[in-house]
């Protein structure tokens, strides 16, 4: 079995289809508000951000259906698996996130929530949605590079 590096061991989850399914050309990483149980429940490494996707609403950063897996130890006052959480960033970028969304196929997309120096991350993409042939034209390099490597390990 592999061992973890250091970067394995702070993230949390990986939107691995993010770059399959976006161009991603500009990343920001945002800090997020969270409650005590979210944090214990991340903690446990217990989320999900593969449908989950960033808007800005009245000059703020909103992240939407991200799920947090409830806390098994918490009590009533657990939060919610999917409310939407607060991401925070500078002034700026949140400005620039706005300008960037407002044409037609573009999205914010979550790529990877991790921790960093003991607060909570998450990389937010600048994505534009694949056509269906960008797609195939993707996997189709991606398959003949592996073929090449393939072939260069066996000589």
């Amino acid at each position: 079995m592999a061992k973890k590096t250091k970067s394995d061991a702070n993230t949390i989850a990986v939107n691995r289809r993010a770059r399959f399914d976006y161009d991603i050309d500009t990343t920001v990483e945002c800090g997020m508000v969270l409650v005590g149980t979210e944090v214990k429940s991340l903690r446990a490494g217990k989320a999900s951000i593969a449908q989950a996707f960033a808007t800005v609403r009245d000059g703020e950063l909103w992240l939407y259906q991200a799920e947090i897996a409830e806390y098994e130890f918490g009590n009533r006052n657990n939060h919610e698996i999917q409310r939407r959480r607060k991401l925070l960033a500078n002034r700026r970028e949140i400005a620039a996130m706005e300008i960037f969304t407002q044409e037609q196929g573009r999205t914010l997309v979550p790529m990877k929530m991790y921790w960093k120096d003991g607060k909570a991350k998450i990389l937010i993409g600048h994505g534009v949605g694949k056509a269906q042939h960008d797609k195939r034209r993707d996997q189709a390099k991606k398959d003949a590079q592996r073929e090449i490597d393939r072939a260069l390990r066996h000589r």
